[in-house]
């Protein structure tokens, strides 16, 4: 799948690292006020994807992965001019069929919105969450 006048990228210096962040701690739900510093060492720590107009990104996936077993997709976001034209959907199939990620045995992901379109790449609620556990930490001292 391609979409005339977009691209898909893992090229870390092609991200622009200040729309990720005024993103993640501006307009998303999951972690707003999030540190600069953190956004940074997440990307640097974690297989990221970026969408992209010519020279200027309007998407982004990260997925924190040991490219072996385990996987977690996170960020992923479509800036609001770029949504509705199926970016989102073109995007998670370039994750989902990254050579890296291939033969995983989990993939994890969480939202509150998008169940729809995870679905459609085989995601489903955790069978047996009774298995899983967190250590959640909110607040700025934490980070």
């Amino acid at each position: 799948m391609t979409i005339a006048g977009y691209e898909i990228s893992t090229h870390r210096e092609r991200l622009d690292v200040d729309l990720v962040f005024h993103f993640l701690s501006e307009e998303s739900y999951w972690c707003p006020g999030i540190p600069r510093h953190v956004v940074e060492r997440s990307i640097e720590n974690s297989l990221c994807f970026g969408v992209y107009s010519g020279d200027d990104q309007v998407g982004f996936a990260r997925v924190v992965t040991d490219r072996a077993t385990f996987a977690l997709v996170a960020d992923v976001f479509i800036v609001a001019p770029h949504r509705g034209k199926g970016l989102s959907k073109w995007l998670m199939i370039e994750v989902v069929n990254h050579p890296d990620l291939h033969g995983l045995r989990r993939m994890l992901l969480l939202t509150t919105d998008a169940h729809s379109l995870y679905a459609q790449f085989g995601f489903v609620e955790i069978a047996n969450s009774w298995r899983f556990m967190e250590r959640l930490q909110t607040g700025e001292d934490e980070l």
